[in-house]
């Protein structure tokens, strides 16, 4: 089967903007101090949406190709601890890492001789693919959030 274009459109998801902003820009012109605003009760941050977004990539990532990898403890181990401060440096690390495990997991979806719907041999019946589409799902869900709450604090 020739699945060039089941990749290409993998791809063109996990980096987003078929059908919405993509987090590039989305953060492109965040100020630092908006990071760690709340607009309301029960909501959460630009920051934890953001670094829960990779925290669960990373986590779906590594489950998929090592069968040693431990995730976190769910739920709390998936959502940065408070913080009052969000600094440049806090907030670079984690967009940085987000977009290297990104394209790590991009480069996998591009490899031919990888097959996507391969079932992962330590993956519970899970196949490579559910995990792509996983990542993508997840990714655009917690994205949306970030564009409500920053449009909630009249960004």
């Amino acid at each position: 089967m020739d699945d060039k274009v089941l990749r290409k459109d993998l791809i063109e998801l996990l980096k987003g903007g078929q059908a919405h902003a993509t987090l590039e820009e989305v953060l492109n012109d965040l100020k630092p101090e908006l990071c760690n605003k709340r607009p309301q009760q029960g909501t959460r941050s630009v920051y934890e949406e953001l670094e829960h977004m990779r925290l669960a990539q990373e986590d779906i990532l590594r489950y998929t190709l090592d069968p040693a990898w431990k995730s976190l403890e769910w739920p709390d181990g998936f959502w940065p601890p408070d913080t009052d401060k969000i600094t440049e440096k806090i907030l670079s690390n984690a967009v940085s890492q987000y977009f290297k495990d990104l394209d790590e997991l991009i480069v996998l979806v591009e490899n031919q001789k990888f097959d996507l719907t391969a079932l992962i041999p330590h993956g519970e019946g899970h196949t490579y693919l559910r995990e792509i589409l996983l990542v993508a799902d997840h990714n655009a869900y917690h994205l949306g959030k970030i564009v409500r709450t920053l449009s909630q604090l009249g960004e």
